[in-house]
């Protein structure tokens, strides 16, 4: 169950289409074994509030933070974390060119005993992923 949290400074509504990106990182998310289909949880939430290196307000960021259960090896969370940054690196690239903007991205472990989990997705997906 990866959640992937989506955190982006509000000046940056005007140059990124969110909602394309929260699909870029689903469909990447989705071609990486280490999660499962069925899990993936994409959100965003835009942050009003910001200060920003030498406090410009041209400055804006985007923090993506994915949390998964604990259980999977570093090598494969190092390499899973990897590409999807990749991924919001690829799909920033036009919007960098042109703008001041941080990306930065982590991923930590839920622990499974902490966090009750319960879904009825997998009943309604085509494929019974």
């Amino acid at each position: 169950m990866p959640h992937f949290q989506i955190d982006y400074s509000a000046n940056l509504e005007e140059v990124v289409d969110v909602s394309a990106l929260c699909e870029a990182i689903r469909a990447e998310a989705a071609t990486i074994e280490t999660f499962p289909a069925a899990g993936i949880r994409v959100r965003a939430t835009r942050v009003d509030h910001v200060a920003i290196a030498d406090g410009g307000t041209k400055h804006g960021f985007i923090d993506l933070s994915v949390r998964l259960r604990e259980g999977r090896p570093h090598d494969v969370k190092r390499d899973a974390i990897e590409q999807i940054f990749a991924t919001l690196k690829d799909f920033m690239t036009p919007a960098m060119a042109s703008n001041s903007i941080a990306l930065s991205a982590e991923m930590r472990d839920i622990n499974a005993d902490l966090s009750p989990k319960f879904s009825t997705i997998r009943d309604h997906l085509e494929d019974n992923v």
